[in-house]
């Protein structure tokens, strides 16, 4: 059953208020939560057809049958519907996990589209972190970053596709790409045994970071405010290894691409990470995306001024009835939204599975209980 919506003026409404933090002087919660192309099999009821990452023709015929149910059911539509062959996209920069050598692998077979990223760890020991360590401080990253054909590449997808690539504006948190280049245990024990060594990492790792991002921001014409990272491993550290080598690079990047108050410093952190929440309100965030297990009323408590981008659990909005994607949005509206810092979407990525129903609970929840001004 779908859950009533006054479709027109929730969308009117949704923009006129997400650009108002921290203010109820705006209509309503509002919502950055959307469904993605991973969705349109389990909506449509159509097995997965691999021609559909390959075949512009197939990939626009499949987004617009799912558009006409979106636009039925929550009032405009989801997805694209053009779509860039393979070999036409630009191929991808260097990242900063192959700035220390890790090669990054493409695999297939999972839910993602297209596949998903496998990093390859590249270091083992202190002895390989220290060598490379050399080798990576005397590299001119302008050299080595942008492959063969990226630029033509990039031209096309402008002229022939009027696409706007951004790059540069967040990266991969230093905890998780650390982990990915030395391994999740070695990171550990090496802030214990080698602090010295660590520390050194960690002030290479942070100005690589400026360089990688700099260079990406100025291919693509990117504006050089705001930033954001994406450390799900963060949780893995407690709250003194987290301040000896994390918080030091978040504060180096965001002092460099974040200095003034009004520019973007958001996190997110797909896991239960709570702990650290008192040390990252130190770099001013002012938005957070955190694991469905960190409640919002915690994050109010320890981060005062920072925009809840949460806390629907996706697992929730995936598998979840409308109305148990309902009460879990209501009981996060009730629990922080009062200060008008709240934006509803979910706490990680939007999985396969979640439904043009479940959106529409969400948008209904919100125009039933989390208004600011009254409906006409």
């Amino acid at each position: 059953m779908l859950l009533p919506v006054e479709l027109v003026r929730f969308w009117e409404d949704n923009e006129a208020s997400l650009e108002k933090p921290f203010s109820t002087d705006k209509p309503q919660v509002p919502v950055t939560l959307r469904t993605t192309e991973g969705c349109v099999w389990e909506e449509l009821g159509m097995e997965l057809d691999p021609r559909y990452y390959e075949d512009p023709e197939v990939h626009v015929r499949i987004n617009r049958l799912y558009n006409e149910k979106a636009e039925e059911i929550v009032g405009r539509k989801m997805l694209p519907e053009f779509h860039v062959p393979p070999e036409e996209q630009f191929p991808r920069p260097m990242r900063i996990e192959e700035v220390f050598g890790c090669e990054i692998r493409r695999i297939g077979g999972s839910e993602t589209i297209g596949g998903a990223d496998w990093v390859e760890q590249s270091i083992h020991s202190t002895v390989e972190l220290e060598e490379r360590l050399d080798n990576v401080h005397s590299l001119e990253l302008e050299e080595i970053v942008f492959p063969k054909g990226f630029f033509p590449a990039l031209k096309r997808l402008r002229e022939h596709y009027d696409l706007e690539p951004r790059l540069g504006d967040g990266i991969r948190g230093p905890v998780t790409a650390a982990m990915s280049i030395c391994g999740v245990e070695n990171v550990i024990v090496w802030l214990i045994d080698s602090p010295g060594l660590m520390d050194r990492f960690r002030d290479l790792l942070a100005e690589k970071i400026v360089e990688l991002c700099t260079l990406l921001r100025r291919a693509t014409d990117a504006p050089l405010r705001g930033f954001g990272f994406s450390d799900d491993n963060c949780a893995m550290l407690n709250p003194p290894l987290y301040e000896r080598f994390g918080l030091p690079i978040l504060q180096h990047v965001f002092s460099v691409f974040s200095p003034d108050e009004d520019d973007r410093r958001y996190q997110h952190s797909d896991s239960a990470m709570g702990h650290l929440m008192p040390l990252l309100n130190q770099v001013r965030l002012n938005g957070a995306n955190f694991g469905p297990t960190v409640r919002p009323e915690w994050i109010r408590e320890e981060m005062p001024h920072t925009v809840i981008y949460g806390q629907l659990a996706p697992f929730v909005f995936s598998r979840g009835t409308p109305q148990e994607i309902a009460e879990a949005v209501r009981r996060d509206i009730e629990a922080v939204a009062d200060d008008g810092g709240l934006v509803v979407t979910t706490a990680g990525s939007v999985n396969p599975g979640s439904k043009l129903a479940g959106l529409r609970a969400v948008m209904s929840t919100i125009q039933t209980y989390g208004r600011y001004q009254p409906l006409d």
